[in-house]
């Protein structure tokens, strides 16, 4: 992912004013109980500037007038961390997979020094100090105080003649155009997915629980090289299909249909297929209708898709079709009761979130 990362950093000076400065945090591993702890999960966005997985670390982006600065913040080693947890992401990764430039990186220890210095009229080395400050503040909310405002809380204190803006403003919209690598991630991850149901299908007769079957999906896609799943896996057997999120998978595989809603990651890009299959091999009755019905409506849509066309438009259309096939088969009473049987949408974009970030709903 270098020069993807090289190349995303680039876009972010290009939409920024001069005068503003970035910060992201890459985040840590939450505390579970006592000395446990949860699988590290970096901040989304960092990664997408940096293609580093790593916790404790920052990254800075300077834009002044005159020039374009990049900081890179990496946690050190320590003789204990050393010993029971083995290196520190490195400096020498650093450059290898994000690009950066020697100068660039920097020891976390010295953070509060050099944001300092840039802060300073008289000392800073990059002319004006920074006027605007932005941060990754994706759900701006009355309710909850964003993760960032927290880590950069000191920062945000000390120096109230800093603007805050929402770095989401501009990283929503650059992730929604992928590079070459980020295309072939996800392309690797749909095909472990892909590779994954296939093993399913030939699980179905021999399973007795929905479970089993996640078994068999999580060992396909582990032994082809995925890094884990995308989200919690749905195996939902008969009525347990008409719940939208189901994830207890704990019943029986019994009924006409089962359907799974999966995906599997390649590093941290993700797949994202959902697939219903006869339990006794054969699409029959009602239920064979109503899977025709459905897949003639997916096949339209997707020889609609093409350069131009919004994502507003194309959802209009499914629920369109869906709901002449819905009233034909006395599913419903008329078109305006689609949102009684169809009350999701026709899709979204993926990436580093399964869910990814964009501007979908105003398009």
């Amino acid at each position: 992912m270098k020069n993807h990362a090289i190349q995303a950093r680039k876009n972010v000076f290009e939409a920024l004013n001069p005068g503003a400065l970035m910060l992201l945090d890459a985040g840590k591993a939450l505390h579970r109980s006592l000395d446990s702890y949860h699988d590290f999960h970096v901040d989304h966005n960092f990664y997408y500037l940096t293609g580093i997985d790593a916790p404790n670390a920052r990254l800075l982006l300077l834009k002044t007038e005159s020039s374009e600065k990049t900081m890179l913040f990496l946690e050190p080693d320590t003789p204990f961390s050393l010993k029971w947890e083995g290196p520190k992401f490195s400096k020498d990764a650093a450059l290898s997979v994000g690009g950066f430039k020697d100068s660039e990186v920097y020891s976390l220890a010295q953070f509060d020094t050099q944001f300092n210095q840039l802060m300073n009229f008289a000392r800073s080395p990059y002319g004006e100090p920074p006027v605007e400050l932005w941060l990754d503040l994706y759900h701006e909310s009355k309710e909850s105080t964003p993760r960032p405002l927290e880590t950069f809380a000191p920062i945000v204190k000390n120096y109230p003649e800093l603007t805050i803006q929402n770095a989401n403003r501009i990283l929503a919209r650059l992730r929604m155009i992928k590079s070459d690598d980020e295309i072939e991630a996800i392309k690797k991850a749909i095909f472990y997915t892909h590779q994954g149901l296939k093993r399913i299908i030939q699980g179905i007769p021999k399973r007795a629980y929905e479970y089993e079957l996640v078994a068999d999906f999580m060992h396909e896609t582990t032994l082809l090289g995925s890094s884990g799943s995308a989200f919690d896996t749905i195996a939902a057997a008969g009525e347990n299909a008409t719940v939208l999120h189901y994830v207890n998978n704990d019943a029986p595989v019994q009924g006409d249909l089962i359907l799974f809603d999966l995906g599997a990651k390649h590093g941290r890009y993700n797949a994202d297929i959902s697939r219903t299959y006869p339990i006794n091999g054969t699409y029959q009755g009602f239920a064979k209708d109503v899977y025709e019905a459905v897949l003639d409506v997916q096949k339209k849509l997707v020889t609609m898709v093409k350069p131009g066309l919004t994502w507003k438009v194309l959802n209009q259309e499914a629920q369109t079709l869906l709901a002449k096939k819905a009233v034909a088969l006395k599913m419903i009473d008329s078109a305006d009761a689609i949102g009684e049987v169809y009350y999701h949408s026709v899709g979204h974009f993926l990436g580093l979130d399964v869910h990814d970030g964009g501007l979908h709903r105003t398009l």
